[in-house]
């Protein structure tokens, strides 16, 4: 199994997009990128807008490869709502739109359906279910809270099992935050999974149930990223989950750490991007 980071928050802009290539099939876990409209009082630097350019070119790139589009949610920076067109012959794994879902993202999924009319090859609602690909297996939880409680909605976690690696793509589950997510995660017994990380609220719960991972599992490569690299201090917050994983030989690593890149924190560097950026220009 191969995984490829395509855009995540440690590489410069919101997203969690996932390339994952096994012998038997190509998918990408939410194919989508976004900047935040608003950060420090300002809007996104031009440096975080080519930035967002460039990751959904790779994203493109990699969608006209792949053979299965999955979307977790209907959360922007996880799905491109008016670029339907590159589901185009794919098979179109989706957040169920009538199950577990709150009322803006009831809009939203009602709108992406209308734009992807019938360029999918197939669409199937994922809530719950397990899928085989040849020796590929692809296992969705059933929907988690995105976050400690369901006022921002409901998200599926996702295993990928090609016999040789077990993959988890958590999407937004904060944290983890609750017995639930975390559950699902050490049940399922990944080797490699890429976290997307709490927020400030979720901190505490989250370096608890991180640790719960790495002692009840056998993971080896913790990827956290996403929320938790919107803070500039970031390693500090969890401090106590790189103590834990190192007890235990566990490698916690960012998305872009993954790729063999530098961390890029451009949302968390806004106020520092304009401050050079009006320097330079004076």
């Amino acid at each position: 199994m191969k995984i490829t980071p395509l855009a995540f928050d440690s590489m410069g802009t919101r997203s969690m997009a996932t390339l994952v290539e096994t012998k038997d099939i190509k998918l990408i876990v939410d194919p989508g990128v976004a900047l935040a409209p608003e950060r420090f009082g300002l809007p996104p630097h031009p440096e975080e807008i080519k930035r967002k350019e460039e990751h959904w070119r790779a994203i493109k790139m990699a969608a006209n490869e792949a053979d299965i589009l999955i979307v977790t949610h209907y959360h922007f920076d996880h799905y491109m709502p008016d670029s339907a067109e590159i589901f185009k012959g794919k098979i179109a794994m989706l957040k169920d739109p009538n199950e577990h879902i709150n009322k803006s993202q009831i809009a939203r999924s009602a709108k992406f359906r209308k734009n992807m009319g019938d360029l999918p090859k197939e669409i199937i609602y994922t809530d719950g279910k397990e899928f085989a690909y040849g020796d590929t297996k692809i296992k969705f939880s059933l929907p988690m809270t995105h976050g400690l409680e369901n006022r921002l909605g409901y998200v599926t976690e996702v295993l990928i099992d090609d016999g040789d690696g077990r993959f988890i793509h958590t999407s937004d589950v904060l944290g983890p935050s609750t017995t639930e997510q975390t559950e699902f995660i050490i049940h399922e017994n990944p080797d490699t999974a890429f976290i997307d990380g709490p927020m400030y609220f979720s901190v505490p719960q989250a370096i608890a149930n991180l640790k719960r991972i790495i002692l009840e599992s056998d993971i080896r490569k913790l990827v956290i990223d996403h929320h938790l690299l919107r803070d500039a201090h970031w390693r500090k917050k969890i401090d106590d989950v790189f103590k834990e994983a190192e007890k235990k030989g566990v490698k916690v690593l960012t998305a872009a750490e993954y790729a063999g890149k530098e961390n890029d924190l451009l949302e968390a560097r806004r106020k520092e991007l304009y401050k050079n950026t009006y320097t330079h220009q004076k």
